[in-house]
């Protein structure tokens, strides 16, 4: 395993064969509260990440043993004028951002607090993997504000618009066995185990064609609330750009001969 540190607050680590990374939120002294300077962390480990062909799948963690990630720096927004939260808006948002837009598949592992734009780091990857004592929720209208990396548009996409406003408009917090029951996370696991089982899960999605994940991703992606031609086309598009890929070929001679593919990556 290597290990690469973006800044103070982010550590990427490429597992096994460097297919399945692992960008781990490492500022345990704020509970992994988004500063300005983390969020261009997230933002450069994401850019990275994204354009590494030999990356497959990323892993979204935490280092710190009772949070994910607490969402915004409100000690540091505390002092800010409103030009300083102008300014900031956009390293804020290219945090949150960086994730969503990353080209390969992404896990969340969550274990205690993901809240705000914790939970938009979370809702920002394609399967949140959590642990019993995972507690959700989007707050920000409590403290005057609204989800502003995501939230209103990504938590309705997976529980339905009544269901996101019910939950944006108390701002209440949700603990892990209804976050599952209500979609807000997808698999939960024994407590003390949601990094282990999120990089095995990357592990299983990057045994699999590199160049099938991205299509398969951006076709899931641009998709998403098509109507059904549009997004038959946007499939057909996605399928075509594999068809006469390296890893096509690869795969179905790998099928027929009964042996583990050995992917091109192209």
């Amino acid at each position: 395993m290597s290990e690469e540190r973006f800044g103070e607050f982010v550590l990427v680590r490429r597992h096994g064969d460097g297919h399945v990374a692992e960008l781990a939120l490492d500022r345990p002294k704020a509970m992994n509260a988004v500063s300005t300077e983390m969020a261009r962390s997230i933002s450069g480990a994401c850019a990275a990440l994204g354009a590494d062909r030999d990356v497959r799948v990323v892993v979204v963690t935490s280092t710190h043993e009772r949070a994910f990630c607490v969402g915004a720096d409100l000690k540091e927004r505390n002092s800010f004028s409103d030009a300083d939260l102008v300014r900031q808006r956009p390293v804020a948002r290219g945090a949150y951002t960086g994730v969503l837009e990353l080209p390969v598949p992404t896990v969340a592992a969550v274990h205690g607090f993901a809240l705000g734009g914790g939970f938009e780091l979370a809702l920002s990857c394609d399967v949140i993997v959590a642990d019993p004592t995972a507690v959700v929720g989007l707050p920000e209208v409590s403290v005057g504000v609204i989800p502003g990396g995501g939230g209103t548009q990504l938590l309705p996409r997976r529980v339905g618009a009544a269901r996101a406003a019910e939950l944006i408009f108390t701002a209440r917090r949700v603990e892990a066995l209804e976050a599952r029951e209500l979609g807000l996370v997808d698999v939960l696991v024994e407590e003390g185990r949601d990094r282990e089982e999120a990089l095995a899960l990357g592990a299983r999605m990057a045994g699999n064609s590199p160049v099938g994940l991205r299509a398969a991703k951006k076709a899931l992606r641009l998709g998403f609330g098509m109507d059904l031609r549009a997004g038959l086309e946007v499939e057909d598009a996605a399928w075509r750009s594999v068809a006469f890929s390296g890893d096509r070929a690869e795969g179905v001679a790998a099928f027929n001969e009964k042996r583990k593919p050995q992917w091109p990556g192209e």
